[in-house]
């Protein structure tokens, strides 16, 4: 009776410490895959030879999850550095769907620097983006764009009132590159919040108007068909708020059902 019992709390003690075990193992599992998100990463199209340059066709778009700890020590390179990578050499041999990293290139030169990227006279400037203002995250390198400003000043009638425009800035600017800190349209845990960068190619006297707009509203980016060139001179003074918003909604409704031959 008491060799029964010993194979009992045997048998029982081994099942408890089979249950605790694999909850422990599922509550490790369930951290990881909530500590991991999505990003987008550069694969190889193609074997390669050390020396050989890199073209865009030699790349893939790769999404994938990644723990947020290990991405940023990882040497993965994320699509949004697409720019920096393409006409750069291999300093190794890489395989065809190979994820194409930082110790697989060459070190840049003059030619091959992200500021040979930027046109003669030219200059390129970093602004902040969130899902919203750009496109959630659709905005790629060698897209064109409008920037659009919505900035809230005193109202001019001595009150306490706040008015609110929203502006045309610039048209048809070309984007050199995006990013953000944790890969593409990842979440900053210690800022709970969304942001990135759009880093634009515009003229000298342009940068300073971006970045003193950037910091007194808020800038949100339209994105526009890569043939689409035109600059619509009637936007330039258009100012939008809230009294010409609503006196102007039927006619945008108007011109839509025209423009769609209805």
């Amino acid at each position: 009776m008491r060799n029964k019992l010993l194979i009992f709390l045997a048998v029982l003690f081994g099942l408890l410490a089979f249950v605790l075990t694999y909850k422990q193992l599922e509550a490790e599992k369930a951290r990881i895959h909530g500590d991991a998100e999505h990003v987008v990463l550069i694969k190889i199209a193609r074997d390669m030879n050390e020396g050989e340059e890199i073209s865009e066709s030699d790349l893939i778009r790769y999404q994938t999850r990644r723990n947020r700890e290990t991405q940023m020590l990882s040497r993965e390179i994320p699509w949004s550095e697409l720019a920096m990578v393409v006409g750069r050499k291999l300093a190794t041999a890489v395989s065809k769907d190979q994820t194409l990293q930082t110790t697989d290139l060459e070190q840049p030169t003059q030619r091959n620097s992200f500021n040979n990227v930027v046109n003669r006279n030219m200059r390129a400037v970093a602004l902040p983006v969130d899902p919203v203002s750009s496109v959630n995250y659709l905005i790629q390198p060698n897209d064109n764009v409008d920037v659009i400003g919505t900035f809230r000043f005193p109202s001019n009638k001595g009150n306490a009132e706040i008015d609110t425009i929203t502006i045309t800035i610039l048209q048809d600017v070309k984007v050199l590159a995006v990013g953000n800190r944790w890969g593409s349209g990842a979440i900053d845990p210690r800022a709970n919040r969304n942001y990135g960068t759009i880093t634009l190619q515009v003229y000298p006297d342009e940068v300073e108007m971006l970045v003193f707009a950037s910091q007194k509203g808020t800038l949100s980016f339209s994105l526009r068909n890569h043939e689409d060139r035109s600059i619509d001179r009637n936007i330039e003074s258009r100012k939008v708020n809230f009294i010409m918003l609503e006196k102007e909604i039927p006619n945008y409704n108007n011109r839509r059902k025209t423009r769609r031959g209805l």
